[in-house]
């Protein structure tokens, strides 16, 4: 690939056309198939994560808005009939933020028109039970926490939306915060991109200057699993089937992840993307700016470690225990940049918990 090659371009050759694919079971060989090729491009690719990030997420974006085709195709055969109203379908967690390994499960909604019909619950009840199922034989598992549209608290009218982000903004306890904390990483799939931009409207106009609530989102997500010990030493699994093993999602990918997220809602930042969220947040000198800078490289190195993890294949699809091996961490290049990393991260969060303790002495 020349370096002038624009990442869409490379990933648009690297997945498949679906046009093609009449059934979940084919998209799941589609996805089988896509995966192989991109692991064989790896080569190709090198050491460019944003360009092999891009590739793997633009494969299940294609695969996720086929599957939105799919089920309405079912609805048709099943005498359900078209969608009876516009309709958006969208996701949360890693595909909203566009960071989705080769390995993946379900984080998703609906955002249904406000458009008066008498069918219309009915419909997309069967509708949301029907995407996650396709979804599921496509090879994304279901979420233990049922982030998804067959689950009546993400699948609501716009209207119905907004109140619930009011009442989510309300409720300042340790669940509606998750809540708020999960709809963040937001983005559009499929269907109707005005419902989706309302959304994103009344999500973020609610967010706004709203001290109190940074406060208590920061609760949630300043606590990280600790990596380093007192003398700067990695810390890697002491005991089960990943002793000496290193847990790159919980122990730096999800700290930075948390960390970029609560700076740009803090600072009125509205992108999805950890990446796009540091830069913006670069580019505005938000607070902390010493630190934004080594935290985007910092996140490229977690970006690169992720897609190092072991991984073993279940009927031709990837899963991932998200930790890197023993092996990986005798490198010492590899080594060095964990550690780097995850000093950056220590730093990161200091600031944050000092952050924190000055809005709870504000508070008290």
């Amino acid at each position: 690939m020349k370096r002038t090659d624009s990442y869409t371009e490379y990933a648009q050759r690297a997945v498949e056309d679906l046009s093609q694919i009449g059934s979940p079971e084919a998209l799941r060989a589609a996805r089988i198939a896509m995966q192989r090729s991109l692991m064989q491009a790896r080569e190709e690719i090198g050491g460019d994560i944003l360009a092999w990030n891009e590739a793997i997420n633009e494969m299940h974006d294609r695969l996720m808005r086929h599957a939105v085709e799919l089920c309405e195709r079912e609805m048709g055969e099943a005498g359900f009939g078209p969608p009876p109203v516009s309709y958006a379908f969208v996701v949360f967690g890693s595909a909203g933020r566009r960071e989705q390994t080769l390995w993946s499960d379900q984080d998703n909604g609906l955002i249904l028109s406000d458009a008066e019909h008498e069918g219309k619950e009915t419909y997309f009840e069967q509708f949301g039970r029907r995407l996650t199922d396709i979804l599921e034989t496509a090879g994304y598992e279901k979420c233990e926490g049922k982030v998804m549209c067959s689950e009546r608290r993400w699948r609501r009218t716009s209207s119905e939306w907004s109140a619930q982000l009011h009442a989510w903004r309300s409720d300042l306890s340790w669940e509606p915060v998750r809540y708020l904390i999960i709809a963040s990483d937001f983005r559009l799939i499929a269907g109707d991109a005005a419902l989706a931009e309302h959304w994103l409207r009344s999500f973020h106009d609610g967010l706004r200057g709203n001290t109190e609530l940074h406060a208590a989102i920061l609760r949630n997500t300043v606590r990280h699993k600790k990596t380093l010990n007192v003398l700067g030493q990695v810390m890697t699994e002491r005991f089960g089937d990943h002793a000496g093993d290193f847990d790159v999602k919980y122990g730096m990918y999800i700290p930075l992840v948390n960390a970029a997220r609560f700076l740009a809602i803090q600072h009125d930042v509205e992108e999805s993307s950890t990446l796009r969220r540091l830069q913006r947040l670069i580019q505005f000198e938000a607070a902390s700016l010493p630190l934004l800078e080594p935290a985007y490289e910092a996140f490229l190195t977690a970006l690169r470690l992720r897609s190092l993890t072991d991984a073993s294949d279940d009927g031709g699809l990837l899963h991932s225990s998200g930790y890197l091996s023993n092996e990986e961490l005798k490198k010492k290049e590899r080594f060095y940049e964990l550690r780097d990393g995850l000093i950056l991260v220590r730093k990161l969060h200091r600031v944050l918990q000092r952050q924190l303790r000055f809005a709870e002495r504000r508070r008290a």
